[in-house]
Formats: C-alpha cells, sequence, structure tokens
C-alpha cells in the first residue's frame, strides 16, 4: 500500500496509508484522500499556513 504524510501548514501531523490516518484523525478515509485533491487545494488557498495537504510518500 502506498504511503502518505499528512501536514497542516509545515508541521507533519501524522503518516501511514490513507486507513491509517483517517483511524488516527477519526475521519473517512475518503476525507484524507480529498485533503490531497486539486479541488481542496483550490478551496483553501488562502488558507496556506492552516490547511491540511496529503502528500505521497516515496517507495
Amino acid at each position: 500500500m502506498n504511503e502518505y504524510a499528512l501536514y497542516k501548514g509545515e508541521q507533519m501531523v501524522a503518516v501511514g496509508t490513507v486507513y491509517e490516518i483517517a483511524e488516527e484523525r477519526g475521519v473517512k478515509p475518503k476525507t484524507i484522500q480529498f485533503y490531497g485533491s486539486g479541488t481542496y487545494q483550490r478551496r483553501s488557498k488562502s488558507k496556506v499556513n492552516n490547511r491540511l495537504q496529503l502528500v505521497k510518500l516515496e517507495d
């Protein structure tokens, strides 16, 4: 499975698979996937330092 890191601004919040991060944060996996989407990035453009961002880690 793919590994991801979830950031809030410059701070790393969680690392793991989408399912592991979702369980840790108490949200659905679809929500975590949404944080990595272009739509979410455009909507939260003005909140650069406070938005959540999902980044895929290289193998």
